[in-house]
C-alpha cells in the first residue's frame, strides 16, 4: 500500500472510530468543517485552495492530501493547486525572516 492510500485508510479508520464512540467534539468538528467549506462569499474551491497553502505551512501530509483532493473535486485546476502550494512555500519562508531579524538584533548586541 502506498503512502497516500495508507493516509486515507488511517483517516477513514479514525473517522469511523470517532463516530462509533459518539464523540461530541468530533461531531462538532465535522459540522464546523461543513460550514467552513460550504459556498459563501468565497466558493468551496477557493477555501480548499487556502487550506492547501495552510497545510503546506503546517506540514500536515493528511491535510495536504485531503484538501488537494477536495480542491480538485471542486473544480480547481492543477495550476491553481500548484499556486496554492507556492503560497504556502512563501509563507513558511516568510516567517523565517522574522527569526532572522531577531537573530540579527542578538548578533548586533553581542558584538557591541
Amino acid at each position: 500500500m502506498n503512502k497516500l492510500e495508507e493516509i486515507s485508510k488511517q483517516r477513514q479508520k479514525a473517522h469511523n472510530k470517532l463516530l462509533s464512540l459518539k464523540s461530541k467534539v468530533y461531531k462538532a468538528f465535522l459540522e464546523m468543517e461543513e460550514a467552513t467549506y460550504s459556498d459563501g462569499a468565497l466558493l468551496k474551491k477557493t477555501k480548499e485552495l487556502i487550506a492547501i497553502g495552510i497545510s503546506v505551512v503546517l506540514d500536515c501530509e493528511s491535510c495536504m492530501q485531503w484538501h488537494i483532493e477536495q480542491a480538485a473535486k471542486s473544480g480547481a485546476s492543477e495550476q491553481e493547486i500548484l499556486e496554492a502550494i507556492e503560497v504556502g512555500i512563501e509563507m513558511a519562508c516568510g516567517r523565517t525572516t522574522v527569526s532572522a531579524r531577531f537573530a540579527l538584533d542578538v548578533m548586533e548586541a553581542a558584538f557591541k
